[in-house]
Parts: structure tokens; sequence; C-alpha cells
């Protein structure tokens, strides 16, 4: 009797793992209109492979406003009517006092005149093109009902200026939470990506910092806060830009908060960003997904058949990087995520050239680096999409029959990821060899570049010295 209730309480406990993960995540994902999101769907066989390759879709408020027919148009043009009309009769921000004088109402519409939201001019009249995009993202996250988005903005507005909001980037709050989150790089059409580590909340430490107080709860939220406003200075409200912001959400080895108030200030914080950045997020990615947390959302009546252009994705741990492939190019995607991107790098940039060879099934591919010049280090950079479990081999074979080969690594068994750099000093012509043996029965996918760059010998330091 004691191992069967054991038993049960063990798979009680999966259980209410798994709906308290689905309950964080639906924080973000509320009725899929959580900032601005479709509603999240998942398919058995979706997402990793199935995903084609997003198709580019112009972000530039006056041609949507112009391709725009019919009610939609016409709710634009109310909106704008709607925002010029409360600036210029003083009531954006709320109903004036009515004991307020003329010259303190002329004033006041002065101010109003000018105010911005994201750096953007709201007053229609100005003729600002970034002005409809920021409406647009109102209208759209309320359905194209006017009054609905009007009052979202006419509430986004007070809480900014009670938040201090505006000032919020340059304010020094004295936490350390980069292990968190952070902005890095562009996908294919241009968005700044936005990466969330729930993993890091599994840390106990990181855990207190959040909820030793008050204080500090209010200064995590600030935090949020800062971290979008960061994220949308690096947007573009303007014709051809991009104006919203890729989110990848990993959860490799993140597990429910454990308390009730860590609870709270997640949910606090996400209402906020619902609230109030509508529409900002053109892409959300979940990778790293738990098997448990796939399934139990497969299967939830609250999910529908997956979309092809849904701003959802599900991704499990083993197509992250075949996946994440598809969307951002593998010189801005870090290499823990199967690209080539690496921090603090010397050796390459997002300007050097990615190469791209597929090794057919239970067959060994070469790639081949010409090294006519002598005197140079040739540097490279090798990937393979999803689990490698390859073999692999460098070598350097000089033009000179007379010369030795040099074999620079070999592993019959490469099962490791993260990628390979290597280097290598030429000091007569050939060519260095990369073989890459697939005895899988399905292809692999090997990105690669490389670069060559004047190198002093170190016996020749070594002498000046």
């Amino acid at each position: 009797m004691g191992n069967k209730r054991e038993k049960n309480n063990g798979k009680v406990h999966d259980q209410n793992m798994a709906n308290a993960f689905q309950y964080e995540i639906s924080l973000q994902l509320q009725e899929g209109n959580e900032i601005g999101y479709d509603k999240p769907s998942v398919d058995l066989e979706i997402n990793e492979e199935a995903f084609e390759e997003p198709s580019s879709v112009p972000e530039d408020g006056n041609k949507v406003s112009m391709e725009m027919k019919g009610s939609k148009h016409k709710a634009l043009v109310e909106f704008r009517c709607r925002v010029e009309d409360s600036i210029l009769e003083n009531y954006l921000l709320g109903k004036p006092s009515s004991g307020i004088s003329r010259a303190e109402s002329a004033k006041a519409i002065e101010q109003l005149k000018e105010i911005k939201l994201w750096g953007v001019p709201l007053l229609p009249s100005k003729g600002h093109e970034g002005t409809d995009i920021v409406l647009l993202k109102f209208l759209k996250a309320k359905d194209y009902k006017v009054h609905d988005a009007f009052e979202m903005l006419r509430r986004t507005l007070k809480w900014r200026k009670e938040f201090k909001a505006d000032g919020i980037v340059d304010e020094n709050l004295g936490l350390d939470f980069d292990n968190l989150a952070y902005l890095e790089s562009r996908d294919k059409e241009g968005h700044p990506l936005f990466y969330n580590m729930y993993g890091a909340l599994k840390d106990k430490q990181t855990q207190y910092k959040i909820l030793e107080s008050e204080e500090m709860r209010n200064k995590f939220l600030r935090w949020r806060v800062q971290y979008m406003e960061k994220a949308i200075q690096e947007l573009e409200f303007e014709a051809g830009g991009t104006n919203s912001v890729v989110q990848i959400i990993d959860l490799k080895q993140s597990t429910r908060p454990t308390t009730k108030k860590l609870h709270s200030v997640f949910r606090k914080s996400w209402k906020l960003l619902q609230d109030h950045y509508p529409e900002l997020i053109h892409q959300n990615i979940i990778i790293n997904v738990p098997l448990w947390f796939y399934i139990s959302h497969v299967f939830s009546s609250r999910l529908k058949a997956q979309k092809k252009n849904s701003k959802v994705v599900i991704v499990r741990p083993g197509k992250v990087a075949s996946t994440l492939l598809k969307f951002i190019p593998p010189e801005n995607l870090p290499v823990e995520y199967g690209g080539l991107k690496r921090e603090n790098d010397n050796e390459f940039s997002s300007e050097d050239k990615v190469l791209v060879v597929k090794v057919k099934a239970n067959s060994t591919e070469h790639i081949k680096i010409p090294t006519p010049k002598v005197g140079v280090t040739v540097v490279w950079d090798v990937t393979v999409v999803g689990s490698w479990d390859v073999s692999y081999k460098e070598e350097f074979i000089p033009d000179d029959e007379g010369s030795y080969r040099v074999l620079i690594q070999n592993e019959k068994d490469k099962k490791k990821g993260g990628g390979v750099r290597n280097s290598f000093y030429i000091s007569e012509p050939g060519k260095i060899i990369i073989s890459i043996g697939n005895l899988l029965l399905k292809k692999k996918k090997v990105l690669y570049r490389y670069k060559t760059k004047p190198t002093v010998p170190m016996y020749v330091r070594t002498i000046n010295k």
C-alpha cells in the first residue's frame, strides 16, 4: 500500500508541476492576446520541421493603412480623429479639472501637442510616419474597436507618467539579472531578438533577490519594464522599419516558481506588458519545452490546430537549432542554440559569410579551405545543425607531395554540440580539409565559415624578445 501511495503522489506532483508551468506561460499568452500574440496552437507534427520560413510582411504603418479596406481603415481614421480631438480639447489624459483657468488649459494643450509614445508623436496632424504604426498597435490589440483602443492608449499614457517609464532606460536599479534576459542581434527580417531565460529562476539566490522585500519586488517590475523599453529603442517606427521584436523563451532546466509571492511578481510584470505594450511581439518562440509540458498543451482544449503563420512556435529540445535557424541567420544565433555567434568574438562578425553543406545519410562530406598563401593563420567555425552524432576530422594537406600531412583534430564519434572553432598557421601552400562523416539514416546540415589573417610566427616573436 505504501509503495502504491508513493507512486500516486508522484503522479499528482508531476501533474501539479505541469499545471503550474502552463499557468506561468499562460501569463504571457493569455487567450492569445498577451502583448499582441496570436492565439498559440500546437500540433504533434509541428513547428520545428514543418514550420516554413516567415514570409516578408511590411510593417510600415503607411503601407498598411493604404492596403487596409473597409471597416479597418475606417477604424484607423476614426481613431486618428479621436486622438487629435482629445489632444486639442485637453482630455487625452482624462477630463481636466473644472476649476482650471483658460491659460492653464492652453498650456496643457501645448504640452499634449508634444506628447510622444515610444519616441513617436501622437498628434496625427504632425504627419509623423510612425503615428499610424503606433495607433494601429492599439487598434489591433482591441480588434479595431476604437473606443476600447482609445481607453487602452489613455491608460497606457497615464501609467507611463505615474511609473516614470520614459526615463527608465537610464535608471540604475542596482540589480544584476542579466542571466534572466538579454537582447542579442536580429532575425532574418531585422527584428531584434529578446531572450528570456526561465531556467535561471531555478537558482534560489535569484529568487531571493526578487522576493527579499516589497522594494525589491517593485525594482524587479521596473527592471522588467526597463528591458522592454530597451528592446523598443531597437525598433524603427518608420517606412520599411521593424516595429516589433522576436521573443525567445528558453525553458531549459526551468521549474515552476516555488512561492505564491514569485507567482504574484511574474503575474504583475506580464500584466504590465499586456496592458501597456500591445502588438510589440512579432514572433514568440518557446524553446527547450519539456515533454510533459508539450504533450499537455497538445491535448489542451484551449489550443487549436497549428497555423503556419502563427506568432507562437513551441519547440522540443532536439529541434531548437533547426527551428531557430529558420528565423535567425546562423551568424546571429548564439552557439549554445546551434548558431555561430560567440560572445565578444574577436575573429568573426555578422558580416562574415556563412556557407552550407549537406551531408547525405551514411556518407562523408569534405569541406575544403584553400591556403595558397603562407605566413597567415586560417580560422574556421563549424557547426552541425541539430545533434552532432558524426565523425569529425581536420587535416592540413600540403601542395608539395614530398611534405607531410598534419592531423589537426580527429574525433571518430563527435557527439558534443556547441560548434567547433579552430585555427592553423600556414607555413607552406596547401589546403585544410574538414571531413564530416554521417552514419545516420537522415541527412545532416553543416554550417561553416573561415577567414585568414596575417600572423607573425611564434619563433620570430621569441627571437625579437
